[in-house]
């Protein structure tokens, strides 16, 4: 049995081990084996915390889209503007977490796994809406209606695209900024010129 306060920590651990397991191994041969010995915990405490590996699997994408969002909401404020704003989301995309090689590939096996897995799909789905909702909010302050939803759809797809294709070739730190800066240059050339 668990010992009382340790779920938490636990927890974070067979993440960690997940993240490292589908970076080095993949998704399909990521076991519960090799996450816990990864994690230098028994095998049988996945299932205790999570009921099994795709409960776990499924954590670790809820896990990755906490820190996407984390990373986005701990630079906002009120005093930000809605097209800083966009650079923030952009900038969000690209951070530190979002391009560590043992995140970028367990996020490539995801969205490999995500068409065949009806959970990891709806996931993916939620991760999407939520990149193009952040988008459109500030958008829709700086461009007519239909303008802005047109921007928020090329401007995720944008973001998305860059960011992949960065880590597809093993993109390095200064070639990653180069896709960030792509992508915030690409989000204001379809603001008007007359907006801060």
């Amino acid at each position: 049995m668990p010992k009382v306060g340790y779920e938490p920590i636990r927890r974070q651990q067979l993440i960690d081990a997940t993240l490292n397991s589908v970076a080095e191994l993949g998704l399909k041969a990521t076991t519960i084996n090799t996450i816990s010995k990864r994690a230098g915990l028994s095998s049988g405490i996945i299932s205790h915390y999570f009921g099994s590996k795709n409960g776990l699997i499924e954590a670790t994408v809820r896990y990755l889209l906490t820190s996407l969002k984390s990373s986005l909401i701990s630079k906002i404020d009120n005093n930000v503007s809605q097209q800083q704003r966009l650079m923030l989301i952009v900038e969000a995309n690209f951070s530190v977490v979002q391009k560590q090689a043992h995140v970028t590939k367990t996020w490539l096996s995801f969205w490999a796994e995500s068409m065949h897995d009806e959970q990891l799909h709806r996931l993916q789905t939620v991760n999407a809406k939520r990149l193009y909702s952040n988008l459109l909010y500030s958008f829709k302050t700086l461009l007519p209606y239909e303008q802005a939803l047109q921007a928020a759809t090329l401007s995720a797809a944008m973001i998305d695209g860059l960011w992949l294709r960065a880590v597809l070739t093993k993109a390095n730190e200064a070639e990653f900024s180069n896709a960030e800066l792509l992508a915030k240059n690409y989000v204001n050339s379809l603001i008007p010129v007359c907006q801060d």
